[in-house]
Formats: C-alpha cells, structure tokens, sequence
C-alpha cells in the first residue's frame, strides 16, 4: 500500500510559489500573528487565504483538484510558514493528514467522493486517534464501530484532535473487532464527518467536547470528539473497503505528519536563530556587542549547526517520502532531531535575548513555547529513537 513515486515541480515553478507564500507571510501572517497568538484566537481570515492559496490540497492529487505538491516542495512551505506562526501549518496538515489516508488507502468512490471537498478546504479535518488513555499505543484505544445494516454504528471519545472545533471531519481510528488478536488486527479506520458533506446540515450522534487549552500552539483549536450512536455509510466511510486495516494506515498516514512536525521544527529553529543573531549585534554589555563575546559566539555557532543539521534530515526524509518507499526510519530521525534541536535553540535563544525573551513584547517567548509539543506531537521522540533503531537493525542484519 506504499504511495506512488511523486511528481516534482520544476525548480522555476516551486520557486515562483515559495515566493508567492512568503509575500502572503509578510503581507498578511506577520502582521497579525502576534495578537491572534496571544488572544489564542482562530485566525479567520488566514484560513480563507490558505484556501485560495491551495494549501489545504497540497498534496492530493490534481485529478482531484489538488496542487499534487512533493514532499519535498511540500516541507519548504511548512518550515516557511512555521517561520513567522507555526500554529497556521497545523491547520491544514492535519487536515492533509486525513487527506493522504485517502489518497493512499482508500477506494476509487472514497476517493472520488471526500479529495475533492478536502482539496477545496471547504471541507477540513484531522486524524481522530488519541484518546483519554491511548496516545503513542494506539492499539489501546477504545471507540468500537459495529456494522448493522450498511453503516457503521460508532461509539467512545476521542481527544486532541487538530481542526476539531472548527474543522468538519476526521480519519477515526476504530475498533471493529473487540476480541482481535494482537489487537492492531480488529483496528479500522474511518472518514467521519459531523456535518452532511452534501448540505452542511449537522449531523446526530457526534459532537464537540471540551476545546483543550494549550501552553503554546495557540490558535489552532485542539479538541474532543464524542460519539454516541454515530451513524455513517459503510461505503463511504471505511476507507479501503476492508476491515482490519486501520492500524498500518494510521502509522502510515503519520509519515507525513513526522516530516511536517520536523519541518515546523525548522523554522521555530530558523526564527530563533535568525531573531538572536540580529538581536546579539545590537545588544550591548562590557562596551561592545554580545555577538562579540565568546560565550554568545559558542552559543550561535551550535544554534547555526544544530538548525542546518536538521533541516537537511527533513530534506532527506522528504525526499524518500517522494519515493514511496518505506521511510519510518528516515522521517523518524528528522522529527527526533529536528524537534529537540527546536527546543535547544529556542531555550539558547531566550538565554541570548535575557530578561527581553521572556516579555511577550517578543516572539521569541512564543518559540519557546511551541517548540516543546514538536517533541511529543505524532510520535514521543522516545518512540522515535526506537522506530530508528529497530529500522537501523533490520536493514544492515548480520
């Protein structure tokens, strides 16, 4: 069920687009994300542009309506964008994420009936996979799907779920054999929406939970799902048409989601580097600049490694992504490293700026905040060193 070996975008016609969403970012991002970050508000407007923008379909295919974007053009955008407000590449990958399960999975008539709504952006969502006691084990979670009559008949919780609030749907990681054994083979999954695709009507037996207040990542809205007697078309909804299946696209549908975190990471890395090299010019103790002492040397020049380091794992991970091949090793060690260097350079970074990096007058206090979650978002980073190491064996046995 590996993906299809991407299209690339010639390098005139990536670089006419990164150029015309880094006008969009100054124009129209920078201005604002300061305030709606602080009022934890969910930026409206930003969301219709990324919807003309395309950004919402970046990766499903043009016969769909879609940009059909790599991996690799894909990452650029993101760490771009998580650059100036991290929070707004959250908004449309996870959306995409619930996208490319689809795309990789799903059958011709899913495929026909939800990528076209998804590409548009009329139609967002995320991945429903945590709950209240199953986050990185998944094979624990608990919401069970029944089969009565052609529809599934769907019941339990779901958490911290991106777009809930505000999104329409989701990819539901269900139980559909309770009594499976190992437990991954009564897994399936599901599209689900809360509102009829066709009219926009609300539909019964789903509803929001709690909107889960957040230390950084602000903006976004990250929520629950409840579902009580939720009925859906089997047709439609079990995505691939087979039960049983739902554990391998979930973990496969998160390779996607590894890169993005990674090359979030980047740019939470890129803006705090960028931030303290000009700060540390300006700045002055002793007479002089504190780029011109050597304990703030030393500190920059780790920073400058660590950051390029990383951003050439997410253009590796990237690049074998666009391959098809299997890569939980290579977008593993990306989102590891990637998202521990965010939080080593946005701490350095805050150590630079001194007392003026703990105002909120400065952004580098939201960096600090944010880059902690790129730790712990699709996958703990210890789940990650061991998905590398047990790769690592596999491909070099004795």
């Amino acid at each position: 069920m590996a993906a299809a070996e991407t299209y690339q975008m010639p390098e005139a016609d990536e670089r006419q687009m990164l150029d015309s969403i880094q006008k969009w970012i100054e124009k129209k991002v920078a201005p604002v994300a300061m305030d709606l970050e602080h009022a934890d508000e969910w930026p409206a407007a930003l969301v219709e542009d990324m919807k003309e923008l395309g950004l919402f379909g970046a990766l499903i295919d043009p016969e769909y309506g879609g940009l059909g974007l790599s991996a690799a053009t894909y990452s650029k955008i993101v760490m771009m964008i998580a650059e100036e407000w991290m929070s707004l590449t959250g908004i449309f990958n996870s959306h995409l994420m619930m996208a490319q399960i689809v795309q990789r999975f799903g059958t011709d008539r899913q495929k026909e009936y939800w990528l076209p709504k998804f590409a548009t952006g009329e139609l967002r969502g995320g991945l429903g996979l945590t709950e209240p006691d199953a986050g990185t084990d998944l094979q624990a979670i608990r919401t069970t799907a029944r089969l009565e009559g052609g529809k599934y008949i769907v019941n339990g919780a779901k958490t911290w779920i991106s777009n809930a609030i505000k999104g329409h749907a989701c990819a539901l990681l269900v139980k559909t054999d309770t009594g499976a054994e190992p437990r991954y083979k009564g897994m399936s999954m599901l599209i689900v929406s809360k509102i009829d695709p066709e009219t926009g009507a609300a539909l019964p037996g789903i509803r929001n939970g709690q909107k889960l207040e957040k230390l950084g990542y602000k903006g976004i809205d990250s929520g629950e799902f409840i579902f009580e007697d939720y009925a859906c078309d089997a047709e439609l909804s079990l995505v691939g048409g087979e039960e049983g299946q739902g554990f391998f696209m979930a973990t496969g549908g998160l390779e996607i989601g590894r890169i993005n975190i990674a090359a979030r990471s980047v740019g939470i890395a890129k803006r705090a580097l960028r931030e303290s090299v000009a700060y540390s010019q300006t700045r002055k103790t002793m007479g002089k600049p504190i780029c011109e002492h050597q304990a703030i040397q030393l500190k920059l020049g780790d920073m400058a490694a660590r950051t390029r380091a990383a951003e050439l794992l997410v253009e590796d991970a990237a690049r074998a992504y666009d391959t098809g091949a299997r890569i939980d090793m290579e977008a593993g060690m990306a989102k590891y490293f990637a998202s521990e260097t965010a939080v080593e350079v946005a701490t350095e970074a805050m150590r630079i700026h001194g007392g003026y990096g703990y105002s909120k007058e400065y952004v580098i206090e939201r960096l600090y905040r944010d880059a902690p979650l790129m730790c712990i978002g699709e996958g703990t980073n210890e789940l990650q060193r061991i998905i590398i190491a047990k790769q690592l064996i596999k491909r070099n046995p004795v």
